[in-house]
């Protein structure tokens, strides 16, 4: 499995030779400009956690340029890009399916959830990712909960992907309790440096993270490392 890191909360993951895209801001993130091209993307499937702009701004523009897309989101998330002639998929929170790339979950989020215009937009929410090629948990945008302790009592992670900005989401201090309720090892840090609201210092936080025995991807926009553990 490869992850690359498109900035924000935005992933481009390869799986089983999918392409899948997580919460696409590009066009509208300034520390991207020069090192993403939002045309290059290649999209099997674009997940979805919430509505906000930060997290949806660059959907349909992908979608359209990879018209065998399929967008899997909640229910009304889905069914808004549905009604645009998008090829959809509607989850829920405790569901679970299988498709091509293994399988995936949609799992509990504390934050808001609403479309620019103002309109609603489900209840936000996480992804796990459950393939051949190792098992992953995207938290979304969420506040720390003692809901993050259930995933491990069904799914063996290699990697979470946790927002460390802080003020909108949990910080730094709640990725790291969170890591002991998910039972996992190797965080890659998101959701920080865009706005100055979630600006991070970033030696304290990898600090924060070695005194407490956990390895810290807190990658630059464009990175892109392999996870090499195998799913048993």
């Amino acid at each position: 499995m490869k992850i690359k890191y498109l900035g924000h909360a935005s992933l481009w993951i390869e799986v089983a030779g999918k392409n899948i895209i997580v919460d696409p801001f590009i066009t509208g993130n300034p520390k991207a400009a020069g090192k993403i091209n939002v045309d290059d993307i290649k999209a099997d499937y674009i997940l979805i956690t919430h509505a906000h702009q930060d997290h949806i701004l660059d959907v349909e523009r992908i979608a359209q340029n990879n018209p065998d897309a399929l967008i899997v989101s909640n229910f009304e998330i889905a069914s808004y890009y549905g009604n645009k002639g998008f090829k959809f998929h509607p989850m829920n929170h405790g569901g679970s399916r299988v498709f091509d790339f293994g399988t995936l979950t949609y799992v509990n989020a504390v934050h808001t959830s609403s479309f620019p215009d103002g309109s609603y937009g489900g209840q936000p929410g996480g992804f796990v990712l459950e393939t051949d090629e190792g098992n992953i948990y995207i938290a979304g945008d969420t506040a720390l909960t003692t809901d993050m302790e259930i995933i491990p009592e069904m799914t063996e992670l290699d990697l979470a992907v946790l927002p460390i900005g802080d003020n909108f989401t949990m910080g730094y201090r709640g990725a790291i309790i969170a890591a002991d309720y998910l039972e996992v090892g190797l965080i890659m840090g998101y959701h920080f440096d865009t706005f100055d609201l979630i600006k991070i210092d970033h030696e304290k936080v990898k600090q924060a993270f070695d005194k407490a025995g956990l390895e810290l991807v807190l990658p630059e926009i464009g990175d892109e490392f392999e996870l090499n553990t195998e799913a048993d």
